[in-house]
């Protein structure tokens, strides 16, 4: 286990499952380029530990993220066009590598998760939220544009849905969040641990790693390709599958009436 309360992001490991959490309450989690950039390393740490098969992602004390760091952002109002893209490019490139992560994503969203803390849920593969907790992308009303998140929360959400959050700027109880499809569901804050747990471990043990991956990578790169093209590249990724170590093993265990290994 690695457990640095000193630090902006813990890991911890139990059980074939990851936890990151962000861990500057202070500032309620918020997204500033140092933030960002320990998100992406403990990631990339994460990635290379076959051991792991599930990842959370939490915030430390009553918030999940505010999003942006205003303090910081203030900061760059007078640095070059040049560096605010650097900064703004890096939260792009932590959006992606969670999205296109191969190991699964589920965010805990133990409190308010606001602006680019909703993008950060959003893109994780599950959302489980408290019901207390709040969503939205606030952008508009301190004159900022949700531009980054927008590529995201537009692939999962209808346009109307998109519009009105992202134009009106307000904020969303966690259940209406759900409803719309933003995130997975709303639990009682008591029941938000227990819920996150059974989820990590299922897909932890009953799901094929090699199997994972691979869907996830097509599920990111499909949705952009027309009916013919998806269909071309499913096809080669079904006959690929086949011949996996997984597939494979999945496959005789199943007609032997026995588990496949990943379940062991």
């Amino acid at each position: 286990m690695t457990d640095n309360p000193g630090k902006r992001v813990v890991i911890q490991y139990f059980d074939k499952v990851a936890t990151i959490t962000m861990n500057h309450p202070d500032n309620r989690n918020a997204l500033n380029y140092n933030m960002v950039s320990d998100l992406i390393n403990a990631f990339n740490e994460v990635k290379g530990r076959d051991s792991v098969r599930a990842v959370v992602l939490t915030g430390a004390g009553s918030a999940f993220s505010a999003g942006a760091d205003l303090k910081a952002l203030e900061a760059l109002s007078s640095a070059t066009f040049d560096e605010n893209l650097q900064d703004s490019s890096r939260l792009a490139e932590l959006f992606e590598t969670i999205y296109r992560f191969p190991k699964v994503v589920i965010a805990r969203i133990n409190g308010h998760a606001i602006a680019g803390g909703t993008g950060l849920a959003a893109v994780c593969d599950f959302a489980i939220a408290s019901e207390e907790a709040k969503m939205g992308f606030t952008e508009v009303r301190i004159g900022f544009v949700p531009a980054i998140v927008m590529v995201f929360v537009t692939r999962k959400l209808r346009e109307a849905d998109s519009r009105d959050l992202m134009l009106r700027g307000h904020l969303i109880q966690a259940a209406e969040a759900a409803d719309m499809g933003l995130i997975n569901m709303a639990v009682s804050a008591d029941a938000l641990d227990d819920t996150v747990s059974e989820l990590a471990l299922e897909i932890a043990t009953m799901t094929s790693s090699q199997s994972i991956e691979r869907t996830k990578r097509l599920l990111a790169e499909i949705q952009s390709m027309s009916i013919s093209d998806g269909l071309k590249v499913a096809a080669r990724e079904n006959a690929e599958a086949r011949a996996t170590e997984d597939c494979l093993a999945g496959i005789t265990a199943f007609l032997a009436k026995k588990t496949p290994p990943w379940q062991n």
